[in-house]
């Protein structure tokens, strides 16, 4: 099964809820994102707080074209669940 995001949702700061097509929901914290490259853009919380899900591409975006793997943002959101510790090992996060 492909990782999908279903739902996501602007909470404060630099975190969003966000549910996954595997039926898990959670708090991500994208702090640590908009520090980086081209995502520095998204240090303007208005730009931030604009995050929806892309219906085709089935992941979170932002105006401008900027978007984030659903592997990595349910990496951010479930990283302390000992059960996944594998599967982020497989996908390289952890």
């Amino acid at each position: 099964m492909f990782l999908h995001i279903t739902n996501a949702r602007h909470l404060n700061n630099y975190k969003i809820e966000v549910s996954f097509n595997d039926g898990r929901n959670g708090q991500a914290d994208l702090s640590p994102v908009v520090t980086k490259g081209i995502f520095q853009k998204l240090k303007d919380q208005q730009l931030f707080a604009q995050v929806k899900v892309d219906p085709e591409t089935n992941t979170i975006t932002w105006p401008g074209g900027l978007d984030l793997a659903p592997e990595y943002i349910y990496f951010l959101t479930f990283k302390e669940d000992p059960g996944l510790q594998e599967k982020f090992e497989e996908w390289g996060y952890a």
